[in-house]
């Protein structure tokens, strides 16, 4: 098994960098119509996410524990103005759910907006809400987020999750990037971010764990670090997680030496805000990660004991 203190590493040195560049969780109020204002939501409510599991993992150090509330902080006072932002941006569009994806994780860590919450309610009732086009993986999700808010979720999840590309467990060598992100986020949503991993279906967790070390080792192959750390996650959530070593070692040795998660191959250059906006992700991926895993890691321990 990995050594934890490794995989502790990665998610200490994540932190850090994160909360170094804290100015890149930003809005662009003016964005051009064509971008769209609700597009620069999606890191906040990421880092949300993050922290909550790190929360509710309760495996992190004194040091990121501050660092995380202190993130939450920022951005919720900040970046989304105490949540007024995600005010504006429900009403510049009414039918969009990335306001309330953004809101959910802050509300279940304490944070408030009764604006926020009285647009969800109504958007809800709406016949809109329901019809949203949108990728299956995703409406798992938002089906998942309205169970977590109190709402009855449309549709049922079971239902949301037939018509995902995991839940038919197809041929495994048909992976690539986009459907892998599918089946990453499939599971991040089933499991509550890790929380649950009883929530997998049975044949879905078989078929994970005869076919999430190919994956990995196709992934470790190609430097796709952004992709892998996701892997790892989807490793800790199952029933039995293998805390893939080799894998393990080299996402560490991937990691930059101020914390910086590379997405693919090595770090880009740029300005700060283009290398933010590269690298944040596999970053935050990289918390998400390690903090689940230490965690397992950990149970094992105690479980040996």
């Amino acid at each position: 098994m990995t050594e934890t203190r490794l995989i502790h590493t990665v998610g200490a040195g994540a932190l850090e960098w994160l909360w170094a560049h804290r100015d890149g969780f930003r809005l662009e109020p003016d964005a051009d119509p064509e971008v769209g204002f609700l597009e620069r939501f999606k890191p906040v409510g990421e880092l949300a996410l993050v922290c909550k599991v790190l929360f509710r993992e309760g495996v992190a150090g004194s040091r990121q524990a501050e660092l995380a509330r202190k993130l939450l902080d920022h951005v919720w006072r900040d970046t989304l103005d105490g949540g007024t932002m995600l005010v504006r941006g429900q009403r510049m569009e009414p039918a969009s759910p990335i306001p309330f994806e953004v809101y959910l994780p802050f509300r279940e860590l304490g944070y408030s907006q009764p604006e926020v919450e009285r647009a969800a309610v109504l958007n809800h009732r709406l016949d809109s809400r329901a019809a949203f086009e949108t990728t299956p993986t995703r409406r798992l999700g938002l089906s998942a987020f309205e169970r977590r808010f109190g709402l009855t979720p449309r549709p049922p999840e079971p239902e949301a999750l037939r018509a995902t590309w995991l839940a038919r467990t197809p041929e495994p060598w048909t992976v690539e990037g986009h459907i892998a992100y599918d089946i990453t986020h499939c599971v991040f949503h089933l499991t509550d971010w890790g929380e649950n991993p009883g929530g997998l279906p049975e044949d879905i967790a078989g078929y994970l764990a005869t076919w999430l070390p190919a994956w990995i080792d196709d992934w470790l192959d190609l430097r796709r670090w952004d992709l892998l750390g996701e892997l790892l996650v989807v490793d800790a959530c199952l029933p039995r997680p293998t805390l893939d070593e080799p894998a393990w070692t080299a996402f560490a040795s991937a990691q930059q030496p101020d914390g910086a998660m590379p997405a693919v191959r090595g770090m880009p250059e740029g300005d700060e805000e283009t290398v933010f906006d590269v690298v944040y992700h596999s970053t935050l991926v990289a918390a998400f990660a390690s903090v689940l895993a230490t965690s397992r890691a950990l149970t094992d321990l105690a479980r040996a004991s």
